[in-house]
């Protein structure tokens, strides 16, 4: 009896351990997170000491944390400190391939310093995560990169995919009338631009920017839609006319006149 009792002590002692154990396991990724969303909303103001302060919190917690190195990896970014940040994005996926966010910007980062075949990588292996929220935007990236390279089919592609996940993103359908116009294709060009002009027309906080008009004056332009060219190439010169897109404008004219 005495052994029975001495017994079901030792068990629940056990019992006790291990709830405390993952309860302040618990605990303790919790604060990691808290301190990563404090860091990350601190880091989009601007205010780097604060996230710094938050992050090294984190990290004294749980020092292989993915999400915390690879905000560390933003705010040396930020900073102007490109071989930490590197770094941090490594460590990261080192801790954690699976942490789709950082993946994502390691390839955001690989692609503003023109590493574009790298960037490329990290954006395809990102895209595969189904469950990633933001799916979208990876396959938005993957496409900038492909068209960087010159792949334009690839990009296409890419940007397709985009559109097919977030029905009515403006920047997509733009990047795909582009790419497709680019490589002559330009019946499915339309029927993308088409699209992103009902978007542009029925959403008040849209409007068309200097790139928008350009390519919709090119296709304007292809199909012999002269009224449809000169109301966009109005817009054109009306709203942005110190833009890069209205001298090429007028540079395809004189090259037309020419």
């Amino acid at each position: 009896m005495v052994c029975m009792l001495m017994l079901a002590a030792l068990l629940a002692g056990c019992v006790t351990t291990t709830d405390s154990r993952f309860a302040r396991e618990a605990d303790r990724d919790e604060a990691v997170d808290n301190y990563v969303r404090l860091a990350t909303a601190y880091l989009s103001k601007g205010n780097y000491d604060r996230a710094r302060n938050h992050l090294d919190r984190a990290l004294e917690l749980d020092s292989s944390d993915a999400a915390a190195l690879a905000t560390k990896g933003l705010l040396y970014q930020a900073e102007g400190e490109p071989e930490l940040a590197e770094e941090a994005y490594e460590k990261a996926l080192r801790s954690d391939s699976g942490y789709t966010r950082g993946r994502v910007f390691y390839g955001a980062f690989l692609y503003n310093n023109q590493r574009y075949e790298e960037a490329r990588e990290q954006f395809r292996v990102a895209s595969r995560d189904t469950g990633y929220e933001d799916r979208a935007s990876v396959f938005y990236n993957l496409g900038r990169t492909n068209e960087r390279l010159g792949n334009l089919e690839a990009a296409a592609g890419d940007y397709e995919r985009a559109v097919e996940l977030r029905r009515g993103d403006s920047r997509a359908l733009l990047a795909l009338s582009r790419v497709l116009a680019d490589a002559g294709d330009w019946s499915m060009a339309s029927r993308y631009y088409s699209r992103l002009s009902q978007i542009i027309q029925r959403s008040p906080q849209l409007r068309h920017t200097p790139e928008s008009l350009l390519v919709g004056v090119r296709i304007a332009r292809h199909f012999g839609d002269y009224n449809r060219e000169s109301s966009l190439a109005l817009l054109l010169r009306n709203e942005y006319p110190n833009s890069e897109e209205y001298r090429q404008y007028k540079a395809l004219i004189a090259d037309d006149n020419g």
